[in-house]
């Protein structure tokens, strides 16, 4: 589900989905949509990430970073699909935390979602406001079904899915995989 490559006037960036919160001992955190002038925000995020992590967001696999794949990632259609972000300001500059996306199906009536969240920031409630906005989101413009595929080993996702109404059952191609999946 590594996003589809659409192009996009920057003026229809949903900015009114902005909101910030304040994280389990934390500074005070933005939540937005995912803008194309992210991109060096965005790839200081995915090569931040540690192995586990990046293991567990990918499904296992490995992908070169290059700025194409950074330009597909901050690049969303927005009348269809959803990117927010989570940054903090420190030391005086915007840092990305985490980032959750889904991707609306051809059907139009359901989309599957992706999350990660920085490994110093994994554990503050961070992946679980990224999820609920997510969620919100997806009902408010009609989406029947969100759904997910975790590395059955991830068990703090599958942990957070279960807390967010999600129904955990086998994946129908992969046995390492666990899909989630609920109604928005």
């Amino acid at each position: 589900m590594e996003g589809h490559p659409h192009r996009q006037d920057p003026v229809l960036i949903p900015e009114e989905l902005t909101e910030s919160f304040q994280p389990i001992l934390g500074q005070a955190v933005t939540l937005r949509p995912l803008r194309p002038e992210d991109a060096d925000i965005e790839h200081a995020f995915v090569s931040g990430l540690s192995p586990e992590t990046r293991a567990n967001r990918l499904l296992g696999g490995a992908i070169r970073i290059t700025r194409e794949y950074i330009e597909r990632l901050t690049t969303v259609d927005y009348a269809r699909d959803m990117a927010l972000a989570a940054t903090v300001m420190l030391e005086d500059r915007e840092t990305l935390l985490g980032v959750a996306r889904y991707v609306l199906g051809a059907d139009g009536r359901a989309c599957e979602f992706a999350i990660v969240i920085a490994d110093p920031w994994q554990g503050r409630g961070i992946g679980r406001r990224l999820m609920e906005k997510l969620i919100s989101i997806a009902r408010g413009r009609g989406i029947g079904r969100i759904y997910g595929d975790v590395l059955a080993t991830n068990r703090p996702m599958l942990e957070l899915m279960k807390r967010l109404g999600f129904a955990l059952g086998r994946h129908p191609d992969d046995p390492a995989l666990v899909r989630g999946e609920r109604a928005p």
